[in-house]
């Protein structure tokens, strides 16, 4: 008995001697809580190409690594030695300790919380042993032969499903090529407005198949996406590899669901807003249109300025309504679209100097009135018909088959002679200036002048021509001859013009009378003029004759 008292005394002490020391080994009686280092880094505890937790704080001196090495080697331990093991986890003052059967894994602390997450310890422990549960039935999965075989299957048969829809895409794709030239050519007819064709097929065709070449690889990069992430999650080793790829696109295509969805409210009031923009264009169109046939009532608004009127009234318009609708169009707080916004404006403040002051300075002339088209101007050394009158250039016709294309900048900036309005209808100024020497009777000089002007077919006689004595210089008075082009029979001014010159030859030589234009710096040993028997020289022939 008493060898029996002994023995059970011995035993006590034993098992408390046992328990204390596992207690100090094992268990932070101190402390559980587990101490956060801001310079530790935090060590992933992956077992099998998975990770089952993360450590970020220290426990009883252990760095998160040094935990992450223990748990590891732990949870392997108990993987090579048992097959079907029961997770678990037990509660320790505030942390949680994660078991494997009856072996201790690792512990659950409240520092190894995620902070971005708001899960709380517990809730933390219970993810961590429910993927430790998954690591250990991959770790079954991949030790059981059947089920590899059916894996390698699997993947065979997905692989085969592959190459044949691969095949389904080229054949298909083929086919709508085939038949594309012929639907087009059936649907030709729809494409016209009236006799007018809006799009050539022939131009369809290559946009088309380049929009099916896209599509097919598409298709292809999806269904190489999914056999690549199929194949994957058929193994255990690689599954986590299969179920991130799956992720991925789950999440990619979620962000786009979602931003379209989120995108519908802010579209709709930007549509709204487009709608009251083109109502309100379509109302000031018609609203000025009224306001250019009311008469004399708007000096600056006429059937002249209308067209420039609407544009302007509609391009302030639309600006407006782009800036209120800019806030609700998708994708327009992102800084991509900020980016764009700073690379448009640092564009338009580069380049937009020249073209703001062309754009002002044809705004100007058309508001001006200046001049109009058709009439006959000159700008600088330059004169002729004006054919177009643009936002930023005005072309002119001359009577030599040119054609000017003149900056409005450069038109605003200088002196513009028009011909054409002090003549009613299509007619235009005719003058010219010659010098005469002061022994020629100035009476006689301007009489020549209206006798050649009469004498050319196209000057009006009503109002008749008149000559004006521009200026008395050191050696001969500047005389100049000043007519009316006839509205009824309009002529290029150029080609009236040469008309009146040889006119005015043809009359000096017929009453003996010199022309020592422009420069008249005293008189020859003999007068400079041409006799009319050697008006014709050969060349030349007799009008009657040519």
């Amino acid at each position: 008995m008493r060898n029996l008292l002994q023995v059970l005394l011995f035993a006590c002490l034993s098992v408390m001697t046992l328990s204390v020391s596992w207690a100090q080994d094992e268990t932070p009686t101190n402390n559980t809580s587990g101490t956060i280092n801001p310079n530790a880094e935090p060590a992933d505890l992956k077992i099998a190409n998975r990770t089952i937790f993360t450590f970020r704080a220290e426990l009883l001196g252990e760095t998160p690594q040094l935990r992450q090495r223990r748990a590891v080697a732990a949870i392997n331990e108990a993987l090579d030695e048992y097959t079907d093991l029961p997770v678990s986890i037990d509660q320790v003052q505030k942390s949680y300790v994660i078991l494997m059967g009856s072996n201790r894994a690792f512990f659950v602390t409240p520092g190894d919380v995620d902070p971005v997450t708001p899960l709380s310890t517990q809730e933390t422990a219970k993810a961590a042993a429910a993927k430790l549960e998954r690591v250990i039935s991959e770790t079954q999965e991949s030790r059981d032969l059947n089920f590899m075989f059916k894996a390698v299957g699997y993947s065979a048969a997905a692989t085969v499903i592959y190459i044949l829809l691969l095949n389904g895409i080229a054949l298909l794709r083929n086919k709508l090529l085939d038949q594309l030239p012929k639907l087009l050519q059936r649907h030709n007819m729809s494409l016209k407005v009236g006799q007018t064709q809006l799009i050539d097929t022939r131009q369809l065709y290559p946009l088309i198949s380049r929009i099916f070449w896209a599509l097919r690889w598409l298709l292809i990069l999806l269904l190489t996406y999914q056999w690549i992430s199929f194949v994957l999650s058929c193994f255990p080793y690689t599954r986590p590899w299969g179920e991130s790829l799956n992720a991925y696109l789950l999440d990619i295509a979620g962000y786009i669901v979602h931003g379209v969805i989120g995108a519908i409210p802010g579209l709709g009031i930007a549509l709204c807003i487009f709608m009251l923009a083109r109502a309100t264009t379509h109302f000031t169109k018609r609203l000025l249109t009224r306001m250019a046939t009311a008469g004399r009532s708007f000096t600056w608004l006429n059937f002249e300025t209308l067209s420039p009127t609407t544009k302007l009234t509609s391009l302030a318009v639309w600006l407006f309504a782009l800036a209120m609708a800019y806030p609700y169009l998708p994708g327009a707080g992102t800084e991509a679209f900020k980016g764009l916004s700073v690379l448009v404006g640092l564009m338009i403040s580069l380049g937009a100097s020249s073209v703001v002051g062309q754009a002002a300075a044809g705004l100007i002339l058309t508001y001006s009135h200046t001049f109009r088209v058709g009439e006959y101007v000159r700008f600088g050394d330059h004169e002729g018909t004006v054919s177009e009158m643009g936002m930023f250039t005005t072309r002119i016709r001359t009577g030599l088959g040119e054609v000017l294309t003149i900056p409005n900048s450069m038109i605003t900036g200088g002196v513009t002679k028009n011909y054409s309005r002090a003549v009613d209808g299509k007619g235009y100024i005719v003058d010219t200036v010659v010098t005469i020497g002061y022994d020629t009777p100035w009476r006689q000089v301007e009489a020549m002048l209206l006798e050649a002007a009469s004498r050319t077919p196209g000057i009006s006689s009503v109002p008749g021509a008149v000559v004006f004595q521009t200026a008395l210089s050191d050696f001969y008075p500047e005389y100049r001859l000043v007519a009316h082009a006839m509205p009824s029979q309009p002529r290029p001014r150029a080609e009236l013009l040469s008309a009146l010159h040889a006119n005015i030859q043809d009359v000096f030589n017929e009453y003996g009378v010199q022309i020592m234009s422009p420069h008249y710096l005293g008189d020859p040993a003999q007068e400079k003029w041409v006799p009319k028997e050697k008006w014709y020289q050969q060349p030349a022939k007799p009008e009657e004759e040519a």
